[in-house]
């Protein structure tokens, strides 16, 4: 709550103080971003105007303004707001650090085909999931006359890219156990 003891007019104050008198709004809710330019401006303001006693503030209000809240130190070599608490920057990125990334190059059952596996794109450095396989069709990987047809169409021998579903359906025989799949001679291409 704001109260005038004096009457002040629009031109004495700032706009944006005024519509915090025009509207009852206390500094403690203050319409600016809380650390905005404009909010820290709004509290050296009213704190003048507190000091010259033309405005009488709600006790949490003139608690605030008792403070340094609005003034400016050097800390470092850098500027700093003073009464201002500011959030741990390296607390925020060990919180990133610890979401854990998927299992890199481990083909699993399921998603929206048959398999998918987790690679690391070289050129982005992301991580990328590649689904492969059909969803329908079964692996003949134990008929040899199916699995030279396969590698042949696929040109499975120049299979180079693991960002590509080509190149994990390729070597699906090496994690046949892995995956669940029953097969008597594992490894190679299909």
């Amino acid at each position: 709550m704001i109260k005038l003891k004096e009457i002040l007019t629009e031109a004495e104050v700032s706009r944006e103080l005024w519509y915090h008198i025009n509207n009852n709004i206390s500094l403690e809710e203050c319409v600016f971003r809380y650390g905005s330019p404009k909010y820290f401006t709004l509290m050296n303001e009213a704190r003048l105007l507190t000091c010259e006693e033309n405005i009488e503030f709600e006790p949490r209000t003139k608690a605030l303004l008792e403070t340094d809240l609005g003034k400016f130190g050097t800390y470092k070599g850098e500027e700093v707001a003073l009464d201002f608490p500011l959030i741990n920057q390296d607390f925020l990125n060990e919180a990133k650090k610890k979401k854990k990334d998927p299992p890199i190059g481990k083909p699993k059952r399921g998603g929206p085909k048959a398999y998918y596996v987790y690679v690391r794109d070289p050129k982005t450095k992301r991580i990328k999931k590649v689904t492969f396989g059909s969803g329908g069709l079964r692996a003949k990987i134990n008929n040899p006359k199916a699995r030279n047809a396969f590698a042949k169409r696929h040109r499975c021998s120049t299979a180079t890219d693991r960002t590509t579903a080509r190149y994990w359906s390729c070597r699906l025989p090496r994690y046949a156990k892995q995956l669940g799949i029953a097969a008597s001679n594992p490894g190679g291409f299909w």
